[in-house]
């Protein structure tokens, strides 16, 4: 893995801390060293992006990729998504559906909101293991991703 890659910042939207947990333990295994952040609903993964909420005295790093459940309380990912792709500032940050379903609706749906990828979990650690390294040689190795800039408002902010 390429230097670069290695600060892409990777964050997770998961209610579930189980699955958080072993995705941070697939990570290790799979000899990524890329940081992981989590967010548990909808409405935290928006908070991090625009730096509200708890987020907005230290903003966090700009995530390179999003891993998204799609049933999550408060905000269910499908909105989220939905969200992101419609912000001229987030639309670019690829996201990736890794969740329990593998409903023909919850497919199409996503697509058609501009997901970039659609993962069912895996239901053993080590299947979990290989669709990390997989993501991570995809996106970390084989595509180019967009340099990491900061929000036009900020950008803004910054030159006045």
């Amino acid at each position: 893995m390429s230097k670069r890659s290695d600060h892409i910042t990777i964050l997770m939207a998961d209610d579930d801390p189980d699955d958080q947990m072993l995705a941070k333990e697939a990570l290790t295994e799979a000899r990524l060293a890329n940081k992981l952040y989590f967010v548990e609903d909808g409405e935290e993964l928006l908070d991090y992006l625009h730096n509200r909420g708890k987020y907005a005295e230290q903003p966090s790093p700009r995530p390179g990729l999003i891993l998204l459940d799609l049933n999550m309380p408060k905000m269910d990912g499908r909105q989220a998504l939905k969200e992101i792709k419609q912000d001229a500032d987030l639309r670019r940050i690829p996201i990736v559906v890794l969740t329990t379903s593998s409903a023909e609706e919850d497919i199409l749906r996503t697509y058609e909101l501009g997901v970039n990828s659609f993962i069912t979990k895996p239901v053993t650690f080590e299947g979990l293991v290989e669709v990390m390294k997989s993501l991570s040689r995809y996106w970390f190795e084989i595509v180019e991703l967009p340099q990491d800039e900061a929000p036009v408002a900020a950008a803004q902010n910054a030159s006045s």
